[in-house]
């Protein structure tokens, strides 16, 4: 007689479980203008200008701070994507329903404007968006650099890896599942053909029990490992987040408007924070500082009498106290950061790392100032040398080579630079 725990009677049809195995995996394609050049060379170009102006908010296959990239020729006119790139407010202002409809989409973060790309740069970029590198360069360098890089990506690169495990282990256990229902197929049809004692033929025959499947060990056993796998991925993206604080935007002791002062009024940085090209902290201003202003600056926007934000500068110049401003960008006390040697040595502009901080109301972190970031931008960056002497002797050792100078060939991926 046959054990009716060896057998389960479920009659599986190919086609429905090749249908059910795509259904479930999905397939995510995108497709590109034709119009767009993919040769080498203007992919090359394009990585260039991506790198420089684009990369901080965007990847080219997934969400960042703004929309993954790769396919938006598919999805948008080129015309209308050059517009955007170039000064997505003006577009955004003029009433365009998808500018506004994306604007929404992300929390009404806006892009920085690009008008000094040119027509070949805009080209360029589209080139490398839709045949640029499959593997995301963050995700590449910090393969490339080892254990420190992987460990310091802010949860991205393990993510990613989990993400693909759990895929592949989807569709093994659907390889299987379509395994069995042939192999009971065939088992069926050969024992159908077999002379069968009444029980055994009720069980062969027997019609398909959903209730039965969800309560069979296998399936438990499917199910459990899948939960787990979910349970253990979340709780490894949780790890690796720890310390991340990205999109941090405390509430301040005093209402101020960076859009308005550094963006309309355009106030220079290095006006309020007078350490950031002389030392280590861009410091943080002094009541003193703001009253150069507004001991004849009262209120805004033509009000009369005195805004009751600004009545907070007063109180804290005749109390003698200072303003208790929430510190918005912290690094760990083990890692060394000096402003000056990036500002003024470096000529790195204040938005590469705080982002549009002339276009925020409230200021919030705006990278992940994580190690793997902060290595990333080492790898990337090259070295102003022409018109500073003090990287003459280092051009021409580097004079050789076929790469231009970067952070990473001065001692920009050494341990000691920044943990000391």
């Amino acid at each position: 007689m046959l054990s009716k725990r060896s057998l389960v009677g479920v009659r599986w049809n190919f086609h429905t479980l090749a249908v059910l195995f795509f259904m479930l995996i999905g397939i995510q394609a995108f497709a590109a203008d034709p119009a767009v050049d993919s040769s080498d060379e203007a992919v090359a170009a394009g990585k260039a200008v991506f790198n420089a102006n684009c990369k901080t908010c965007h990847k080219l296959d997934q969400k960042l701070v703004g929309p993954a990239l790769r396919g938006v020729s598919d999805r948008r006119e080129i015309p209308w994507i050059k517009s955007f790139i170039k000064n997505s407010q003006a577009l955004i202002a003029s009433g365009d329903k998808t500018a506004n409809d994306l604007y929404k989409e992300y929390n009404n973060t806006a892009m920085p404007a690009h008008e000094f790309l040119s027509d070949d740069d805009l080209n360029n970029l589209l080139s490398y968006i839709e045949f640029g590198d499959k593997v995301d360069p963050a995700a590449a360098a910090a393969v490339e650099g080892g254990a420190e890089g992987a460990s310091a990506a802010g949860g991205g690169i393990p993510s990613e890896y989990l993400t693909v495990i759990l895929a592949v282990l989807v569709v093994v256990l659907l390889l299987i599942l379509v395994v069995l229902g042939l192999i009971i197929s065939v088992l069926t049809k050969y024992l159908n053909k077999q002379e069968l004692d009444e029980d055994d033929k009720e069980f062969v025959t027997q019609k398909f029990n959903l209730g039965k499947v969800f309560k069979s060990d296998g399936f438990i056993i499917i199910v459990t490992a899948l939960v787990v796998a979910v349970v253990a991925k979340t709780a490894i993206d949780g790890l690796y987040s720890v310390g991340v604080q990205q999109g941090y935007a405390p509430t301040q002791p005093i209402a101020y408007s960076h859009k308005l002062h550094a963006g309309t009024l355009e106030i220079e940085c290095q006006y309020c924070h007078t350490g950031v090209e002389i030392g280590r902290s861009a410091n943080i201003p002094s009541p003193n500082i703001c009253m150069n202003c507004h001991t004849h600056v009262q209120n805004v926007q033509g009000k009369e009498g005195v805004s009751p934000e600004i009545q907070k500068i007063y109180d804290a110049v005749d109390n003698n106290t200072p303003i208790e401003w929430v510190r918005v960008h912290n690094l760990p006390d083990l890692a060394y950061f000096n402003h000056s040697q990036h500002v003024k040595v470096g000529g790195i502009e204040c938005q590469t790392c705080h982002g549009p901080i002339q276009e925020m109301e409230v200021v919030g972190q705006h990278s992940a100032l994580t190690m793997g970031w902060c290595i990333d931008c080492h790898r990337q960056t090259e070295i102003a040398t022409e018109g500073n002497a003090y990287y003459d002797k280092l051009v021409q050792i580097h004079v050789d080579s076929k790469d231009a100078l970067k952070v990473k060939d001065i001692g920009g991926l050494e341990c000691a630079k920044c943990h000391y």
